[in-house]
């Protein structure tokens, strides 16, 4: 791949979204930073059109706030990094953190488009619960209902009004753990999900294919949202919310260099990085590889 055919002139820009506010686990707001310090990345540093930009944080509590407000300010703050690194011509690659964050991903680069994109969201999880459906109140099982127009007013609209996304050019693949009150609004929506069992008895590569026409389907243009527990997790130990078997690292890193290569292709996103849970850094060099992929070294 031509570094600059998707990226732009400054290529691959990495900003850092440092938060564990979302999650009944929290370590993953130690991601970014363990990631960035890790000899995973020190090696791919050195790629001429990879640069980390900025990495952002969770504003410290004031006043009694509560976790949904301190995540609201971190996504404003992240989807305006987003939009400012578009309209200068980088490719954003977000780093989590939870993926809560990914509330300020894809509103900023909707900002950026002008119009809701497609999306692509690998998960093991859909991430599709309102305030009034969840069971665990974690805000990181929200964030694809909030990026619908679904959910906390504070979490709604930081880039676009309304939706941020195209109902019928977003997909969820992989997911394998969920409740029904999720899926029902997801089969509402029109958002067509690809559920673990599917993959197993279509095969991975045909399940991609679907879902890779769908999103790039969007006219402004489509992205990609990677949770680590969508691999198995004996591939993958590192992340916030591990669930048993999952995709494997192969067959995500192989997708991820053929969807480098699609026209329409925004911007990227990486969540749920635990160092705490990392045993012998294998997550980190398997993120090391997923970006390598991007890179289409």
């Amino acid at each position: 791949m031509n570094a600059d055919r998707h990226q732009g002139p400054g290529g691959i820009r990495i900003i850092g979204a440092a938060s564990g506010l979302g999650a009944q686990d929290r370590a993953c707001a130690d991601g970014p930073v363990a990631f960035h310090h890790s000899q995973a990345w020190h090696e791919l540093a050195k790629h001429p059109q990879l640069d980390w930009g900025r990495t952002l944080y969770a504003p410290p509590p004031a006043g009694g706030q509560a976790p949904v407000q301190r995540i609201a300010a971190l996504c404003r703050q992240l989807a305006d990094e987003v939009a400012l690194t578009l309209k200068a011509g980088h490719f954003p690659l977000v780093i989590g953190g939870d993926h809560s964050v990914a509330i300020g991903t894809w509103s900023g680069v909707a900002a950026a488009l002008g119009a809701p994109l497609g999306l692509l969201w690998i998960d093991a999880h859909l991430d599709s619960h309102t305030p009034e459906s969840t069971y665990s109140g974690a805000i990181h099982g929200m964030p694809l209902a909030c990026l619908l127009g679904q959910g906390d007013k504070r979490l709604l609209g930081l880039g676009l009004k309304g939706a941020q996304l195209s109902p019928a050019h977003t997909v969820v693949l992989g997911a394998r753990s969920y409740e029904p009150e999720e899926f029902d609004f997801l089969a509402r929506a029109g958002v067509r999900v690809i559920m673990a069992e599917e993959i197993e008895s279509r095969g991975f590569a045909a399940c991609l294919d679907e879902a890779v026409a769908l999103v790039r389907g969007a006219p402004a243009g489509f992205g990609v949202t990677l949770d680590l527990d969508a691999i198995d997790p004996r591939l993958a130990p590192g992340v916030g919310s591990p669930e048993p078997d999952g995709l494997m690292a192969s067959d995500v890193q192989t997708a991820l260099h053929w969807i480098a290569t699609q026209p329409g292709l925004r911007a990227m996103e990486i969540v749920e990085y635990n160092p705490d849970r990392d045993r012998h850094g294998s997550t980190a060099r398997l993120i090391s590889n997923l970006i390598g992929a991007l890179l289409g070294r």
